[in-house]
């Protein structure tokens, strides 16, 4: 393996995980870049899984400017949606694609500190990076490590973390170019036009004019933490651009430069 190229930190959010094709290609691509000696590193959320599984179970979905609030009777079903089902769909697709993956939560290897972000949220957790040792070993084998957005607390808290912020955590921890994928090409203007690069100003302006909304909002401003922390630009970019992940596999800027 050769350690001159930085990990490749990929964020993949739940929608992929009802996309076979777009996973498979997701992993195709991720096989290619491995075998060219590229470390990459998966993280997943999983919201749409979730949800199913809180209707399943007669529970509602309950959000606070965009995050999802975690009632403690919640976290059990959230747990077993993300370190366990989709967790386990990103594996079976990486196996299809001839890749050696292991499969792993935040709570793994003393990889991350977590604690509570918001009394508000419930058991919602905010985590920053920790100890690289167990993911590096996991890299280092050419391996992809796939990482659900579940921490546990030094008291033994099980706390469901955001996937952009896990993300960011995970990039920062091996020092990773972090790339946010979702099922939109990066972040659209007014008119629906793909935004090429974008600074802190810029995003400030689009958030207070109501163009970035919602979970793009809070996927920008992960985005913007991480590139400001890093020195370096987050792409945010689509699963689903067959083109983008070809561009990608290259080592070509792809969706919107979020600029430090």
């Amino acid at each position: 393996m050769s350690d001159n190229k930085s990990v490749l930190v990929l964020k993949v959010g739940g929608a992929l995980l009802q996309c076979e094709m777009g996973m498979a290609r997701l992993m195709t691509a991720a096989a290619q870049m491995i075998a060219a000696g590229q470390k990459v590193l998966l993280v997943h959320g999983g919201g749409c899984l979730v949800d199913e599984q809180l209707t399943a179970n007669g529970k509602e979905t309950i959000k606070l400017d965009g995050l999802r609030v975690t009632p403690e009777d919640q976290i059990p079903i959230v747990v077993g949606a993300l370190a366990g089902t989709s967790n386990k769909i990103l594996q079976a697709a990486a196996a299809k694609a001839g890749l050696v993956s292991v499969g792993m939560s935040l709570g793994d290897g003393n990889t991350v500190h977590a604690k509570i972000k918001d009394e508000r949220l419930g058991l919602v957790g905010e985590v920053s990076p920790k100890d690289a040792t167990y993911l590096n070993f996991i890299l280092d084998q050419g391996w992809l490590p796939i990482c659900s957005s579940i921490a546990v607390s030094a008291d033994g808290l099980m706390l469901n973390v955001n996937a952009d912020q896990a993300a960011t955590a995970l990039a920062k921890l091996v020092n990773g170019n972090l790339v946010l994928l979702s099922d939109v090409s990066g972040v659209l203007d007014g008119k629906g036009q793909l935004i090429a690069s974008l600074n802190k100003t810029e995003i400030e302006t689009l958030v207070k004019q109501g163009v970035i909304e919602k979970g793009m909002k809070v996927k920008v401003e992960a985005a913007l933490e991480v590139a400001q922390w890093m020195g370096k630009p987050v792409q945010v970019a689509s699963w689903r651009d067959a083109e983008q992940l070809k561009k990608l596999v290259l080592g070509q800027s792809v969706g919107t430069q979020i600029q430090p």
